[in-house]
């Protein structure tokens, strides 16, 4: 049978001399099918065959319409089916030699040829493309004028053949081609020089800026060409006096399209003449010459111009000299010469000379004025040309020639010696600086020099140190008389050396000091020096700020300082805002002078700084550490949620108050059944429940809850918010949370405290506290009592509700028992550090409800380091040497013995223990035992240890706490340790001994110096903060001269709680200065990673939290690191020699 016609027949791809065929058969036999394709073109005819659906027709003619037809034949090679026609275009050639056959401004002439048969029939597309600008064109002949362009614009210029289809085109091909730029426009020479002429042009193209210019210089047969990118050139290196053409193109940016040029011509100036000179001056002409090296110059002619005062005169000559006569004798004449070329248009620059006539001897001769270094002489003369007369003065003393001049009939000599002997002679010289007249004379002494250097060395309130020099030879000689001026007071005060300190000044107050030289008589004087000077201002006496009650307000008060002032600058700031105050001077002596500076936040730490102003001078500042009040924090937006819980009690859901003006104290909530709401509560706060139940008041305070305590969970619905229950009857304060009424309607409003004051019943009083309320709640009213139910009921509720109960209170108990060992059962964070600016807040939120914060802190430490091995501590051969059994040193950290003949002799009850910059810059150890002594010293030597810091007595409450490991007096030898004693100094708080230790048999030694510190009991914490701290300062003193591997060994009795404190003392104070934070509970971390229970007792925990806010304070209020002033005892532990005080101290052996 026939196969079915071929489907979906295409031209997939079309070429210049070729087309790919497709198609689709449907039958299904397909498989077996071949294809004859017929292809037409005219009278021509030929067929191909394929065995699959495409098939590539090559060998087409381009650019000519063929017709192809596809038909399926069967197996049989015979059998065909329909055929199916497609005709398609074949592409034309891509056109042959594009050029540009004319290049224009703004056209553009294009040419090529197409050697397609077929071409007879072809249309042409130009694309025209510049940038982002495409256009087309179209053309029948193969050349096309492009009109309408941009000059000097680079254009690309595409031509495509087009078959006689008018679709079907053949590929593009491309020439690039700038069109030439436009002429320049306003060419002109801008400067003419004498072998330079500057050119400017302008164009008007929009392609300029991409423009470069070729300037065209031409001089007779010489041309040369020059570029400029600029539309100015400055050409150089042309010749003097000689005519050029310039002509300038502009150039496309190709570097070779050019516009057409456009010229002018100029000559250049004549060089300026050579040599002019006056040949002859005579009294009323002046013979001028001069030379020209032009190589023009035989074609030019000269302008003299003749000028004195207001009279100008032209000449000209020919040759390079002329005689200018008729001139005015003692006159001052300007000759200026010009070189003139092409017939009297250009000129040279001119060269000018001046000359003078010669003057008469000078009159009246005398010294003005005679001062130390320096003589005033005048003197007249009498010509009439005078007044442009110069003057030469000779200086002569001994055989020292000066020679000076002047302008002017009087001159000021200087630079002469104090109190010497001078001869001045004065000539009048004639304006060529050479004609003098006769010399006329007269001698003067000089006075001595004035000092120099006047200074005020120091500046004090009361005094000034004045120093100041003198160069003079006979200065050794003088004497000084100083002048004390302020206002109508006057002191002279005397000096033989050249400083003086005037004192009984008054502070703040403007002195002007004037100091004189007196020569050796003592009867004349130099010139008097001067400066002034005000006096420093003293500082404010007894600053104070106090915050004002309930205002955002800080008062400060002071008392007026001694002497003048002109007012006080207070500062005010805190890590975010500043400003500054002006107050009024003050002038009673020890007044009490306030100002109140408002405008502040509430609850907010400020530094107050005040200085006493006098003129611009500042007295030394005087600092304060301030805080301004708390008030009623601001009334919160939400109401409380009331709902209702049972017949008689009912929920009051409420969100924390916001604290920006004071730290939140407690909530109230009060219960109303008024119903026009919640009015007047203030008033209200002292109404209890019984007031309330006795009819005296509808609104009563029914439940008091402080900050701390509400934290707890059990304060806390499942959003998070405050959550109270009323009714429920229990007690707090002084308020009954009693029962309410059922079918009763009640409102809520929520009082927050940031200050709450109570009467001795514990009732709120209003009036004292610091208060505000939400508003009130919506009404909740409450369900009737369900009533008496059968007993068998009543039985089973009550026998459920004692199940509950019992279940509750275990629950609780657990719950209670859990949340205290909730941070033994897990493993605690590592660090807490604080912001030095933050840790004021931090302590004191943390020492809140008896120091619960701190409390919680230190329970969560309990569990540091426990785990660690203490095998060595635990052998059998060392039990007997640890003072406690559960105060036992890790592996990890103990302090290893090296001189040692046994297995177990390294062992000794201590630890390396980190601080700030070394992880062994402590050996914690405890006391030393009788049978541990030697292996103590033995520590001491082997480790290198320079400094030893005890913290306890040997004897306290008469129980021995340590042994006393060093001798009283003579040497003592602890194994083969020699210790002797070398110093001690005894103090109410603390001992300082020095030792000598050295090795037996070797010659080495070294000294050992013991801090005892004797005033803190065991368990406990020392008296003050600045007990401990004063004395840690007096440790670190010391041991940071010590060789930087040497650790300082601190023990107590067991070595962990007093040592432990110290230690951390240490780190934090060095934490603070180098960080400017804080991390407690890091650092006994740290140590407890080392050694057990350091830091041992709670109480020993919050006392370091407490020296830390000392520290810190400190830092604030005096402004000098740390508090370590007025320290009197701590000169006498630096190389102080054996007292008297040597040998007992607080009742034992020390």
């Amino acid at each position: 049978t026939e196969p079915s016609p071929v489907q979906d027949l295409k031209a997939e791809y079309v070429g210049v001399t070729s087309v790919n065929l497709m198609w689709t058969v449907s039958d299904a036999a397909s498989n077996l099918y071949t294809y004859r394709i017929e292809v037409v073109s005219g009278a021509s005819v030929r067929n191909l065959t394929s065995s699959a659906a495409k098939i590539e027709v090559t060998e087409l003619i381009p650019g000519t319409m063929y017709t192809f037809t596809v038909f399926a034949v069967a197996a049989d090679g015979q059998t065909e089916g329909e055929g199916v026609s497609i005709s398609q275009y074949t592409k034309p050639s891509p056109v042959q030699d594009l050029k540009a056959e004319y290049v224009g401004t703004t056209s553009v002439n294009l040419m090529w040829t197409v050697s397609d048969a077929a071409s007879n029939l072809y249309t042409y597309r130009i694309e025209v493309v510049s940038g982002a600008s495409v256009r087309n064109l179209t053309s029948s002949a193969a050349k096309i004028e492009v009109t309408e362009l941009i000059p000097g614009t680079m254009y690309t210029f595409t031509v495509f053949a087009v078959a006689a289809d008018g679709q079907t085109e053949g590929e593009g091909v491309s020439i690039s081609q700038y069109t030439k730029p436009s002429p320049v426009q306003d060419l002109k020479a801008e400067y003419v020089g004498v072998t330079s002429v500057n050119l400017m042009w302008t164009v008007s193209d929009a392609a300029s800026n991409s423009y470069t210019y070729r300037i065209e210089v031409v001089s007779g047969a010489s041309v040369r060409n020059l570029t400029s990118s600029a539309a100015k050139i400055e050409v150089t290196e042309l010749i003097p006096g000689t005519m050029y053409t310039f002509t300038v193109f502009a150039v496309v940016a190709d570097g070779q399209t050019e516009g057409e040029g456009v010229s002018i011509s100029q000559y250049t100036k004549p060089s300026p003449v050579q040599n002019l000179k006056a040949e002859y001056v005579d009294t009323t002409s002046v013979n001028l010459t001069w030379a020209v090296s032009d190589a023009a110059s035989n074609l030019y002619t000269y302008r003299i111009e003749v000028v004195s005062g207001a009279s100008v005169r032209n000449l000209t000559s020919s040759a390079a000299k002329i005689e200018v006569t008729e001139l005015i004798p003692g006159t001052m004449y300007t000759f200026t010469v010009f070189a003139v070329v092409a017939g009297g248009q250009t000129e040279g620059e001119g060269v000018s000379i001046s000359q003078y006539t010669k003057p008469s001897p000078v009159q009246d001769l005398k010294a003005e004025y005679v001062g130390t270094t320096s003589v005033n002489l005048t003197w007249a003369v009498s010509d009439a040309a005078s007044n442009l007369y110069t003057y030469r003065i000779e200086v002569v003393s001994g055989a020292s020639v000066r020679n000076l001049t002047s302008s002017a009939a009087k001159i000021e000599v200087t630079e002469l010696i104090p109190g010497t002997m001078y001869t001045f002679t004065v000539f009048a010289v004639a304006a060529d600086g050479q004609t003098e007249g006769e010399g006329v004379s007269i001698s003067q002494y000089t006075k001595p020099s004035p000092v120099q250097d006047l200074k005020a060395e120091y500046v004090g309130t009361t005094s000034v140190n004045l120093t100041w020099a003198v160069s003079d030879a006979a200065s050794n000689l003088y004497m000084y008389r100083i002048e004390v001026v302020s206002g109508a007071s006057v002191r002279n005060l005397t000096s033989s050396a050249a400083k003086i300190e005037v004192t009984e000044l008054i502070p703040g107050t403007m002195y002007t000091f004037t100091v004189f030289a007196v020569a050796a008589g003592g009867q004349t004087e130099g010139e008097g020096v001067s400066i002034s000077q005000y006096t420093i201002p003293a500082s404010v006496n007894s600053f104070q700020c106090e915050s004002v009650a309930k205002q955002s307000s800080l008062m400060l008060k002071w008392g007026c300082p001694s002497g003048n002032n002109s007012g006080f600058e207070i500062e005010v700031f805190n890590a975010t805002w500043r400003r500054k105050e002006q107050t009024p001077s003050c002038t009673r002596e020890g007044s009490e002078e306030t100002f109140t500076i408002t405008s502040l936040d509430y609850f907010s730490t400020y530094n107050v700084t005040i200085v006493t102003l006098s003129n611009s001078v500042e007295s030394p500042p005087v600092h304060k550490r301030c805080n301004t009040s708390i008030t009623d924090p601001p009334t919160p937006s939400k109401v409380p949620t009331v709902k209702a819980v049972s017949h008689s009690s009912l929920s009051v859901e409420f969100s924390d108050f916001e604290s920006v003006n004071g730290p939140l104290k407690a909530y109230a909530v009060m219960i109303t059944t008024e119903e026009q709401g919640c009015g007047s509560l203030k008033s209200k706060l002292n109404n209890t429940y019984e007031d309330f139940k006795k009819k005296t008041t509808a609104t009563y305070v029914t439940y008091v809850i402080d900050t701390e305590q509400a934290k707890s969970p059990s304060f806390h619905s499942q959003d998070g918010r405050n959550i109270i229950y009323v009714g429920k009857g229990n007690t707090v304060y002084g308020y009954k949370n009693g029962p309410l009424t059922p079918l009763g309607s009640y409102r809520a409003s929520v009082a927050g405290f940031t200050n709450i004051a109570f009467t001795t019943a514990s009732i709120i009083v209003g009036e004292d506290s610091y208060v505000s309320f939400t508003h009130c709640s919506e009404e909740v009213s409450l369900p009737q009592d369900p009533g008496v139910i059968a007993g068998a009921v009543i039985g089973c509720l009550l026998a459920i509700l004692a199940v509950v109960a019992i279940g509750g209170f275990i629950f609780w108990r657990r719950r209670r028992k859990d949340k205290r060992n909730t941070d033994v059962s897990f493993s605690p964070i590592k660090s807490k550090m604080i912001k030095v600016e933050n840790f004021e807040s931090y302590f004191k939120k943390q020492q809140a409800d008896s120091n619960c914060g701190f409390a919680e802190e230190y329970e969560e430490l309990k569990s540091a380091g426990v785990h660690q091995p203490k095998f060595a501590a635990e052998l059998a051969e060392n039990r007997g040497k640890n003072r406690y059994n559960n105060v036992l040193p890790y592996d990890i950290s103990r302090v290893k013995l090296s001189d040692q003949s046994s297995a177990t002799d390294d062992y000794i009850n201590a630890n390396y223990m980190p601080g700030y910059n070394s992880r062994k810059a402590f050996i914690a150890a405890q006391g030393p035992l009788p049978n541990t002594i030697e292996d103590f010293w033995r520590m001491i030597w082997e480790k290198n240890i320079y400094s030893i810091v005890m913290l306890t007595k040997c004897v306290e409450q008469a129980r021995t706490k340590c042994e006393q490991y060093w001798p009283d007096k003579q040497s003592k030898s602890y194994g083969d340790i020699i210790v002797t004693t070398v110093s001690e100094i005894v103090l109410p708080e603390w001992t300082i001994r020095d030792f000598t230790v050295e090795k037996a048999n070797t010659p080495e030694s070294h000294t050992v110096r013991q801090f005892h510190f004797t005033s803190w009991p065991d368990h406990g914490v020392p008296e003050t903060t600045d007990l401990l701290i004063n004395f840690r300062h007096l440790v670190h003193e010391y041991s940071s001269q010590n060789p930087i591997d040497s650790p300082t060994l601190v023990h107590c009795s067991a070595g962990v709680g007093r040592t432990g404190t110290f230690i951390a003392i240490d780190r934090l104070i060095q934490q603070i200065e180098m960080e400017n934070t804080v991390d407690v509970y890091g650092v006994v971390y740290d140590l407890r990673m080392h050694r057990p229970l350091m830091v041992q007792t709670e109480d020993q925990y919050v006392f370091l939290n407490q020296c830390v806010m000392d520290i810190i304070k400190s830092q604030k209020d005096k402004k000098t690191d740390l508090i370590y002033q007025n320290m009197t005892a701590m000169a006498i532990y630096e190389n102080f020699t054996p007292g008297p005080g040597f040998g007992k101290a607080n009742g034992y052996h020390a």
